[in-house]
């Protein structure tokens, strides 16, 4: 019964596999740097990585915003998410799964009558503004970094070109490893309060605890969507919103890694608390906003040339539309749960 209700959670990894896990390689596909099936071997493998050592730190945020201690209503929950990326997909549109999840939350919160924490919800939809700007302003540094040492450097073409190649893969795979830190929360954050599971060890080399062994699962569900259902989101983000040089792709594959870590990591955030500076909230953050930024950081430094603006509404309107679609929806299967089929929500 319990495999029942995860179902949707496991639908949810598998859409934000198909949409926002396609953009650690996007760039790089679309540049036709990485092959479709070399990118996406490796985003699967790190995305796992990611979520069991490193996933807790943004599941408890959520946690803060509406803890779903029901698995009726977990189910709901990441369901209404689920379809609402599902939908968006289809249409190849790159949304945020983090948008999606807090819609549906508050959708919860509003059909529970739990009030919502508003400093909480600022510091999520805070990083909705933050993640692109931040995802702009390190393409900028880097690019210009990149550029500088390749006027430095004389090295030859095929070889720049190997490094090349190389430094997307390394990127790639370090982009992978912090969505799957950042997003497990979006895809399982729910379901670590609506279902406590006993601490297994793994032939006596290392221990899971209970949220671990929901974030491996989810994280296999993440890999599962990469490998079935996200070249044509990476064509999307790689291509069509702007023509990307091969040294602009390893860019912003890098800028918006770095966005993704910078939300996950507790280390970071203890060692800047350390040293008196504010902490960084351990928020999901969309790395679709992020890779977004950090392309449109480069058409900016090349003056705004090159960028296509009518798909980039296109997609924003998916950002604005997203966490209300997800709540409707949410609201919806609440009603259908409590009234239809008598489960405590």
């Amino acid at each position: 019964m319990i495999f029942l209700f995860l179902t949707s959670g496991l639908f949810l990894g598998w859409s934000l596999g198909a949409n926002d896990a396609s953009h650690v390689f996007g760039a790089a596909v679309g540049t036709r740097m990485v092959r479709f099936l070399t990118a996406a071997i490796i985003a699967s493998v790190f995305v796992i990585l990611g979520a069991v050592i490193q996933g807790e730190g943004a599941s408890k945020t959520l946690g803060e915003l509406g803890k779903v201690d029901a698995i009726a209503g977990a189910f709901a929950v990441t369901l209404a998410a689920a379809v609402t990326v599902f939908l968006m997909t289809r249409y190849a549109i790159p949304v945020s799964s983090s948008q999606a999840v807090v819609g549906a939350i508050l959708g919860w919160n509003l059909f529970t009558g739990n009030p919502t924490d508003m400093s909480t919800l600022a510091a999520i939809t805070s990083t909705w503004v933050l993640s692109p700007v931040l995802g702009a302003v390190f393409a900028i540094i880097l690019y210009l970094l990149v550029k500088f040492i390749t006027t430095r450097i004389r090295i030859h073409l095929l070889y720049l070109d190997a490094l090349i190649r190389i430094g997307l893969i390394i990127v790639g795979a370090f982009g992978a490893y912090s969505l799957g830190a950042n997003n497990i929360a979006n895809v399982m954050g729910v379901y670590v309060s609506a279902i406590p599971l006993k601490s297994i060890s793994i032939f006596g080399l290392f221990t899971l605890n209970g949220a671990q062994q929901l974030f491996f699962l989810g994280g296999v569900a993440i890999a599962i969507g990469i490998l079935t259902y996200s070249r044509r989101t990476m064509q999307t983000v790689g291509n069509h919103l702007m023509k990307l040089t091969a040294e602009a792709a390893i860019v912003v594959v890098l800028a918006q890694s770095l966005v993704l870590f910078v939300f996950s990591s507790v280390s970071l955030q203890q060692f800047l608390v350390s040293l008196g500076l504010p902490a960084i909230p351990m928020v999901p953050v969309s790395s679709a906003h992020a890779v977004i930024g950090a392309i449109i950081g480069i058409g900016l430094l090349k003056g705004g040339r090159g960028i296509r603006y009518r798909i980039m509404g296109h997609v924003a309107a998916g950002w604005v539309a997203t966490p209300v679609i997800a709540g409707l929806i949410a609201f919806f299967l609440l009603y259908v749960m409590k009234h239809v089929f008598q489960l405590p929500v």
